[in-house]
């Protein structure tokens, strides 16, 4: 579950056809964007760095168009291995307008690994999947499913609400975040919850932010499964996330970026 919740934060914010609809105009990020974090566990009331996370978005092609090429990869380091191996690689494409398009995960997590995948197509329309998942033994499992509203992943729902504009939104507003893996769909929104200023862990560096939750409905109750911090500017950056798990607590730190697409204007000199 903490991947896909960090997957999800480091997750943070025309109608002519569906795929249409279910791109959105980019003006948060360009070709060459690359960012880093450290992962914090709280262990024993003791804040313990046990991993890290890196993003990187470039333009490429697929199947003969123009497209965003997005790959996350995130990596315990040896404290986590004693207690959860945690070895991720995330990958996706979408049209130039953030439609997704193709997304895979290799996941190894604890002893388990696996592989999802996911095909986008817009028939009639409809946003058509096609999904696969390779479980730990081997099995292949295949299966469709077409729905009359978009669907996203954790990697192209990333991108997408990077975009959102926030001067829009009201305190308490949800965002509803449809998001498949290879297995499921799940009923899932962001519930704005206002602004902060914060200061980074490891210098003194302050950033005035929005605030978000991801919200997650599952045999039927609500769970709030991650708070996140994003920048108040144009970038829409996730600088921190507070990350709320079945076994204890854990916090994401923004540490490196570089090729970002506007001025940092949320920094606090």
């Amino acid at each position: 579950m903490m991947k896909r919740l960090l997957l999800i934060i480091i997750a943070s914010c025309g109608m002519i056809t569906v795929h249409a609809q279910c791109g959105i105009e980019n003006t948060a990020f360009k070709s060459g964007e690359f960012l880093s974090y450290d992962l914090y566990f709280n262990w024993k009331f003791v804040w313990v760095k046990v991993g890290t996370a890196s993003m990187s978005t470039v333009q490429s092609t697929r199947n003969g168009k123009p497209a965003f090429r997005s790959s996350l990869i995130t990596r315990g380091n040896s404290r986590l291995d004693d207690y959860f191996i945690m070895r991720d690689t995330l990958l996706c494409y979408t049209d130039m307008d953030l439609a997704p398009i193709y997304f895979r995960k290799g996941a190894r997590e604890g002893k388990r690994y696996y592989v999802d995948e996911l095909w986008y197509t817009y028939p009639g329309n409809n946003c058509h999947l096609k999904m696969h998942r390779i479980e730990d033994d081997g099995t292949h499992n295949w299966k469709e499913a077409e729905y009359k509203s978009c669907i996203y992943d954790m990697m192209s729902i990333f991108l997408r609400a990077r975009n959102f504009d926030a001067s829009k939104l009201k305190v308490g507003e949800n965002i509803p975040m449809p998001i498949s893996d290879a297995h499921r769909l799940s009923n899932s929104w962001l519930k704005y919850t206002g602004k902060t200023t914060i200061k980074m862990r490891n210098n003194k560096s302050k950033f005035r932010c929005l605030v978000f939750s991801f919200i997650e409905r599952e045999d039927g109750k609500n769970h709030e499964l991650i708070r996140f911090f994003v920048t108040d500017d144009k970038n829409h950056l996730p600088v921190r996330l507070d990350l709320f798990l079945s076994f204890g607590s854990a916090k994401c730190y923004l540490t490196g970026m570089k090729g970002l697409r506007n001025e940092m204007t949320s920094k606090v000199e």
